[in-house]
Order: C-alpha cells, then sequence, then structure tokens
C-alpha cells in the first residue's frame, strides 16, 4: 500500500525573504518572535530595514509584468499547488499558529481551513477576470474595457488570525497578476509571512513577485505605505491605524488606491420570541472564540428586556463552561492574549467599566494575569455611553445591554462609529431579516454567529470598519484595474474639428 511521506518543516525563520532570496535584515533591531502562553522564543528575526523594504519593491515592480503576462493557467496551476502544499502541512501550520498566536488548536484548524479555502478559491480567479465591451455612438469605433492587474501590492496583516487574514489578501493579489510586498505583524512573522513565503516558494511563484519584510512598524511601516511603486495598500488592522494611513499615503509621491478592514463592535441582538438557549450558545461562541480578539467578536449583547433575566442566566450557565488555560490542550477553549501590552489594555478596560458603573456577574483570578491568561467577563447594567459598549474591547469582556423593544435594540445596534458584522436572533425570519438589512454593518446574519466568512460572499464592513471587499467577484474587482480601450475602424466621425 502506498504511503505519503510528510514534508519536511520549513525552516530558515530568522531571515526575510526578499526579492526571492532569503537573508538577514539590516536593521539594527531584532524581532523577538515569543510563544503567549509559556513565553518561550520561537525566532528571532533580524529587522528589514527602509533599504530592504525598497529592495523588496523593485524586485516586485521588475517581476510584475511577467508574472501578470503569465497565461492565467500558469498562474492558477501556481495557485492550485500552493493550496495541495497547505493542505499536505496542515498540522505543521496549525501547530505553528497555536504557538505562535496563542489560538486553541480548534480556533487554529478554523483559520488553516480558511486559509486553505481561499487559496483553492483563488486558482479559479485568473480565468474569472473579465473585460467587457461597450456601447459606441461611432459605427467606426470599437469599444473595450480591460481589466488588468493593479500592479504591485503593499499588504499588512494583522496577529489574530494571522495565517487566514494574510492570506486572503496574498492569494488573490498573486493569482490577479499582481506583485505583493508584505508586511506580518510583529507578535506573527512566521504564520503572518514567512510561511507563506515559503508555500509559494515550494509552489513555484518566480522569484520576486513575493517579498516578506519583518520588522518594527515604526522603522518600515512607512516605507511600506509608501513607496512609489505600491499601486495599492491592502491593511488589516486597527481603525486608529487605518485613520493614519490615509495621511501617510496622501503624503506619498503616488496616489495610492487602499483596502481597509479594520475594527469592529458587533451587536448580537436578542429579540423577545429568540429561542434564547440557542441564542445564548451563539453569544458565548461569537463573543469568547480566540479569546474575543476577532474583529468580528459579538462585542456587546443587546437583548430585549422581556426575556433579559432568563438569557443572562443561560449566558452564565454556559461561560462558566469554558476551560481556559494551555491552548496546545485539545479541551481548552480560551487560550492566552497575545501579549503583555494587550493584558494590561484589557484589565484597564475591565477596571474603567466597574468605574463607570458596570457590574460584573461573572469574572475569574486576573492578578498577573499568568501565562497571558484573562478568563470571561460578563457585565450587566451597561449604559450604551460606556466605554465597554462603544470601544472594540478585542479581549474576552461580555457587556449585555436591555432594549425596551425592537426600535430601541436596532438604535443600539446602529449606536457605534464600527459597521462590520452583527447578528440577530428571532423565531420570525422575516422579522429577523428586516431588522438586519437595517443594521448599519457590512455583514449580518439571522440565527447566526457573528464570527463568519465564506470564500463565495463579500466580507468587508461600513463606516470606521473598513473600506473595500474580499472574497470572489468581490476582491477580484477590488486587486484589477479597469483599462478602456477605443479602436478606430474606419474615419473617426467624433472628431470635434
Amino acid at each position: 500500500m502506498a504511503t505519503t511521506e510528510k514534508p519536511a518543516p520549513y525552516e530558515g525563520f530568522e531571515q526575510q525573504c526578499i526579492g526571492g532570496e532569503w537573508r538577514k535584515g539590516r536593521s539594527a533591531h531584532v524581532v523577538e518572535d515569543v510563544n503567549p502562553y509559556d513565553g518561550s522564543t520561537i525566532t528571532r528575526v533580524q529587522g528589514a530595514s527602509a533599504e530592504d523594504v525598497s529592495d523588496a519593491y523593485c524586485a516586485a515592480r521588475a517581476a510584475q509584468r511577467d508574472w501578470a503576462g503569465a497565461p492565467p493557467r500558469e498562474r492558477a496551476s501556481i495557485m492550485a499547488h500552493a493550496a495541495a502544499i497547505t493542505l499536505a502541512r496542515r498540522e505543521e501550520i496549525v501547530a505553528a499558529t497555536i504557538h505562535e498566536a496563542g489560538c486553541v488548536r480548534k480556533v487554529a484548524e478554523i483559520l488553516w481551513q480558511f486559509a486553505w479555502s481561499i487559496l483553492d478559491a483563488s486558482a479559479s480567479y485568473p480565468a474569472r477576470v473579465m473585460g467587457q465591451i461597450v456601447p459606441t455612438e461611432s459605427r467606426t469605433e470599437e469599444s473595450l474595457v480591460y481589466r488588468k492587474p493593479i500592479g504591485v501590492i503593499g499588504i499588512i496583516s494583522p496577529w489574530n488570525a494571522p495565517i487566514n487574514l494574510t492570506m486572503r489578501s496574498l492569494a488573490p493579489a498573486l493569482a490577479l497578476g499582481n506583485a505583493v510586498v508584505l508586511k506580518p505583524a510583529s507578535d506573527t512573522p512566521v504564520t503572518g509571512g514567512l510561511i507563506h513565503a515559503r508555500i509559494f516558494e515550494e509552489a513555484g511563484l518566480p522569484k520576486g513577485v513575493l517579498s516578506v519584510v519583518v520588522g518594527a512598524s515604526d522603522e518600515i511601516g512607512d516605507p511600506v505605505v509608501q513607496h512609489d511603486a505600491a499601486s495599492l495598500v491592502s491593511f488589516t488592522g486597527s481603525t486608529d491605524v487605518g485613520r493614519g494611513l490615509f495621511a501617510k499615503i496622501g503624503a506619498s509621491n503616488r496616489i495610492k488606491q487602499i483596502a481597509l478592514e479594520l475594527g469592529g463592535n458587533a451587536p448580537f441582538v436578542v429579540l423577545n420570541d429568540a429561542d434564547l438557549d440557542a441564542a445564548a450558545h451563539a453569544l458565548v461562541v461569537s463573543r469568547f472564540l480566540h479569546q474575543g480578539q476577532i474583529c468580528m467578536s459579538a462585542n456587546r449583547a443587546i437583548v430585549d428586556e422581556r426575556v433579559f433575566d432568563a438569557f443572562v442566566d443561560l449566558v452564565i450557565e454556559r461561560t462558566n463552561a469554558l476551560s481556559y488555560g494551555d491552548p496546545m490542550d485539545a479541551d481548552t477553549v480560551l487560550g492566552p492574549i497575545i501579549n503583555r501590552h494587550q493584558v494590561k489594555s484589557i484589565l484597564a478596560k475591565v477596571d474603567r467599566a466597574k468605574a463607570q458603573g458596570a457590574r460584573a456577574i461573572l469574572e475569574g483570578p486576573v492578578s498577573g494575569a499568568q501565562n497571558n491568561i484573562i478568563p470571561p467577563h460578563v457585565f450587566v447594567d451597561v449604559e450604551p455611553s460606556y466605554a465597554i459598549a462603544q470601544e472594540e474591547s478585542f479581549g474576552p469582556l461580555l457587556p449585555i445591554l436591555k432594549a425596551r423593544d425592537d426600535m430601541h435594540a436596532l438604535a443600539l445596534a446602529n449606536d457605534t462609529e464600527f459597521g462590520l458584522s452583527a447578528s440577530v436572533f428571532t423565531s420570525d425570519l422575516d422579522r429577523g431579516k428586516q431588522f438586519i438589512l437595517k443594521v448599519e454593518s457590512g455583514m449580518g446574519h439571522v440565527n447566526g454567529i457573528t464570527v463568519a466568512d465564506s470564500e463565495y460572499a463579500a466580507y468587508g464592513g461600513e463606516k470606521n470598519s473598513g473600506l473595500g471587499r474580499f472574497n470572489a467577484e468581490w476582491v477580484i474587482d477590488e486587486f484589477t484595474r479597469p483599462h478602456w480601450v477605443t479602436i478606430q475602424r474606419g474615419p473617426n466621425e467624433g472628431m470635434p474639428f
């Protein structure tokens, strides 16, 4: 019987991948990649300098034209090969995600699945780029709109779901004929970028088409965003940083397009006729999955006052059953917060919520937050103006607000600067659909969790949650540009004189 040999694990993650070559960065700064649970060192990366970033962009610009001109089948084949490699290295990627991002195993497996799915789907993108023949008033003119690659794309990816959120931008960008310079978060340089470089290298991607630069944001953040070779910058991260990108791009010599997937304050609404047990289960998943470190997390629950007390009891019962601790343990539901800075930020939010008048009805030991573990916290007596209801906590904190009726619940849901995801629970599906359509968010779910993505659907936010959409036809439009061409096949009848 034939056996499949397990591939040798990737190595060399102490280096940068620039122009297809693996080398040390030229910065004096060293990026310390640390396991957030046990504090062990995963790797040390000599940081990239602004000069390294320039080298990466120059290589990308030189390689992009040939890559864009490659037959669609050739680009599709490399994407399919990368998907097959990702499948073969599933356990290697899952384990790396657990160690580096602090994901528990169930979450790491979900993130791997999303990354593989978008790679698999991207293999179809080269054949799905369609131009258009457009009408013209001239009998001798042919008028066409071609769709061409954007060119070189700068990608800045976050630490919370690194393998997936990097691949979500990277795979479509490459499939559509663009070259990429990628800066992963310093907390997750391996699963946020360096492992992607190894995957595409193994898949046969031409040198120079992808570079990964790891370094301090205050040293290479501006060069990644402002380099003249970049035609578009795709950023996933906080709204505050996203705001700053506009100013940085405005100060660039070259005006660029920008795609932003930013913060969220997802409302989870429970109407008076909801299945409370199902809703409680969905809320606990929506809030505490990956310790709440997901932009789509249910950042606040909004519950009809007629079912409020019964619903809160069910939420407490389910939350009490959650285990937290070592993310390598298959039974662990909540793992560590990504770093000490983030731990301190979350604990400060707990203190502020209490100071403003919110009442914690569930909380665990947080003294010192050993191993960066923060147990679930549930708050009631929360006013809409409290910081815990207005700001994205990005941690295991759940405020539950009381609504008088549907209209009040809708007003509370929309009382935020954000608009990424939302959910509503009700037994009347038409009532739920009409409600969710009035919520100011890019994505909405009736009787479903707020944390949802699909390679077939438009992913993105409204208001201060971002610009643009990922997946399928939407990302094809984002990462290509129209080029209008006319051909005069006779005397030009439109000449003014």
